[in-house]
């Protein structure tokens, strides 16, 4: 293995559980243990656990910490409440996207951004450079430990391991508390694959022990470990964005249709230029397609009108587990990008029916 390769907490241990290991992000993480439609399925009916501990995280403290938070990020923090959590984006200064994050709020002056793997220290540079006001700020990613427990059934199949009650924490807010015989546990309502589910924040020396605990608590409940290939499947049935595919430094927030997530209540990096973007339009725009034949889109492949005409291209894709269709996000001229019409994908010189169709793909 490459000696910049980094290695999680719990590397071995996915190793002697047959995971197989491929470097994503900078980190050596596991991709499937069986196979990516068993898992993706386990995730969709039951229960499965992620270890994304490749994630990054940061604490921004003190009397300035929310001014710098609403500097960067195009949310409105101010509304959040202790215990909330919040998606956002950092925009950048060409209407591009540096990354997007979720913002935990723990008190009136301590906040937590979680950020994605492959832009760690991207978007610690970032931050740090906006960082004029004085705000306190610490980089505990390579402390901390993450996993997703995620699945219908996560809440029976775990609440045996704390005393706070899984079912009272709301999707996007967290509890501190107790988990696995392990204090100041964060317990939070997110997650990445529209199944439920909770995403556990553990100090490295403690994901071991919480680890097992947790598939030990889950055994009733036929709890998996659960890899990377069933996540991209699971969000991309949700239209849920990945850094680096739907969204990027050349992707505004406007175009991805993350418009929700960009509150112009307030000042932040660039908000003049996207907001001017927001009243006059865009001219293209991320959807969701469903393929109406057969066939698997993939990022790149070039999305087409019906007289064959080239208005865009697909970001992501893939053959979808719940649904058995391909499916997959692109970006098309805007006057393609309402719910119903009909284009078709580029797959192998052949262009494929498809239709645009709202998030997300897959209905329950």
């Amino acid at each position: 293995m490459s000696e910049n390769i980094k290695k999680i907490q719990l590397n071995d241990l996915h190793i002697a559980l047959g995971g197989k290991m491929v470097p994503f992000a900078g980190f050596n993480m596991p991709v499937r243990y069986s196979s990516d439609t068993e898992e993706h399925h386990t995730v969709r009916q039951g229960v499965g656990v992620f270890d994304v501990s490749h994630m990054g995280e940061f604490m921004v403290r003190g009397p300035k910490a929310l001014d710098l938070i609403q500097k960067v990020t195009s949310n409105d923090a101010s509304k959040l409440v202790i215990g909330q959590a919040q998606y956002s984006c950092f925009p950048n200064e060409t209407e591009g996207i540096v990354d997007d994050l979720i913002v935990y709020k723990f008190g009136e002056q301590e906040y937590m951004l979680v950020v994605n793997a492959s832009n760690i220290e991207k978007d610690w540079n970032w931050i740090n450079k906006h960082n004029d006001m004085g705000a306190a700020l610490e980089n505990i990613s390579d402390s901390i430990s993450l996993f997703a427990i995620q699945g219908p059934k996560a809440i029976e199949a775990v609440q045996s391991l704390t005393s706070i009650n899984l079912s009272d924490i709301k999707f996007y807010h967290f509890a501190v508390g107790d988990f696995a015989g392990v204090e100041d546990v964060i317990i939070s309502g997110t997650g990445y694959t529209g199944a439920g589910g909770f995403e556990v924040y553990v100090k490295n020396e403690d994901a071991e022990k919480v680890w097992n605990a947790v598939f030990e608590a889950g055994k009733a409940y036929d709890i998996k470990p659960i890899g990377l290939g069933a996540r991209d499947t699971l969000r991309l049935e949700m239209g849920y964005c990945l850094y680096g595919n739907d969204i990027n430094d050349e992707t505004s927030p406007i175009e991805a249709g993350l418009g929700w997530i960009t509150k112009f209540t307030k000042d932040f990096i660039n908000s003049e230029n996207l907001k001017k973007q927001k009243e006059n339009g865009v001219s293209k725009k991320l959807v969701g397609f469903i393929l109406q034949e057969k066939g698997i889109p993939r990022g790149h492949y070039p999305i087409v009108n019906l007289e064959g005409e080239t208005i865009g291209e697909v970001t992501s894709g893939t053959m979808t587990p719940s649904m058995g269709v391909g499916i997959g996000m692109g970006y098309v001229k805007s006057e393609y990008a309402a719910p119903g019409t009909e284009i078709a994908i580029t797959v192998r010189n052949k262009n494929l029916l498809a239709k645009v169709e709202k998030f997300p793909l897959y209905k329950k």
